[in-house]
């Protein structure tokens, strides 16, 4: 019965523990949030490194992605994906082939698109501290998902300190897997032209264009 009783209350101090919002790891996002809304765009290259537990090897692949209000330009070595908001647009380089459908309103995980933003809602928030990395002073911050049918079960954040932008994220999955996304370079407010975010079929002589809509 006492060990009964035992689990019970830690199991009760770990639901407390990540059931509150840290106000520590609060009052940072809301200034990270607030220099987001400032851009009117964002153009950042990122590495994701994907290390697979089961077997301990890593895949890397580099990328970039172009953001606008509502429109996105996602680039990577196989595939560029674009859209305005309304329509989007994969193409496929190795096989000459556009893949046309409706834009996508929310994404149920963590990608180059809305790594700057998906702390926003759904998450609570717990503070790690600081560690000093490649010169930067960056704040740490763990996000717990509330919906426990999310694919992961927790992300760790990095924000550098100074100019309050998303340095990397660290994705746990339930497999075991760690998927981070790390940005390499950041540039807002960058000068981008609204044909970024669609894609002009005379560039691309004999693409094969595939309406899925």
């Amino acid at each position: 019965m006492k060990r009964l009783t035992t689990a019970m209350l830690l199991c009760l101090f770990l639901f407390n523990a990540y059931s509150q919002n840290d106000p520590k790891a609060q009052e940072i996002l809301k200034g990270v949030s607030a220099k987001y809304k400032s851009y009117k765009t964002i153009s950042a290259s990122f590495k994701l490194n994907l290390l697979d537990k089961k077997t301990n090897k890593a895949q890397i692949q580099n990328g970039t992605v172009t953001l606008k209000g509502s429109m996105y330009r996602l680039t990577l070595a196989d595939q560029d994906v674009m859209s305005d908001g309304k329509v989007m647009w994969t193409y496929l380089k190795e096989s000459n082939e556009v893949q046309i459908s409706e834009a996508e309103t929310k994404s149920e995980g963590i990608t180059p698109t809305n790594i700057f933003t998906m702390y926003e809602k759904g998450f609570k928030t717990k503070y790690k501290g600081e560690k000093k990395e490649n010169g930067k002073d960056l704040q740490l911050i763990e996000l717990f998902p509330e919906d426990n049918k999310k694919n992961y079960i927790k992300i760790l954040i990095s924000i550098v300190k100074a100019d309050k932008y998303v340095n990397s994220a660290q994705v746990y999955d339930k497999n075991g897997n760690i998927y981070t996304y790390s940005i390499t370079k950041f540039s807002p407010d960058a000068a981008v032209t609204d044909d970024t975010f669609t894609f002009n079929k005379a560039k691309f002589p004999g693409v094969e264009v595939v309406d899925l809509r």
